[in-house]
């Protein structure tokens, strides 16, 4: 703590400052998944369309554009940030592209979004 810094404790709990420590050292980088996670998910339209995702096994850009009521392009964009952060997939028919909720991340998915 600095000095500009204020705490009314009496005495410091050196086994309490060193488990915290290590707990938090153990849990590093699940702490950073979820964080990442968290961060993706932070976002309403990225949260809709993780909810649509989880509704109906696939979807392509232009059916999030007409069920957001949202040109394509922002969609595009979000839609990269989810596959980029692992939590979509995408697979290419002819000229379109479907995406699809990763199956490895979609437990957990359903565990955050549907509560």
């Amino acid at each position: 703590m600095n000095d500009t810094e204020s705490c009314c404790r009496l005495s410091v709990d050196e086994e309490l400052i060193i488990k915290g420590k290590t707990l938090l050292q153990t849990e590093q980088e699940r702490l950073e998944a979820k964080a990442k996670l968290f961060s993706l998910l932070g976002s309403e339209v990225r949260l809709k369309i993780v909810k649509l995702f989880l509704s109906y096994e696939r979807m392509c850009v232009c059916d999030l554009s007409d069920v957001l009521e949202m040109k394509q392009s922002p969609i595009s964009q979000h839609l990269r940030k989810l596959k980029d952060g692992g939590l979509l997939l995408s697979k290419r028919e002819g000229m379109t592209i479907f995406y699809s909720i990763n199956p490895t991340a979609k437990v957990e998915l359903m565990q955050i979004v549907e509560g």
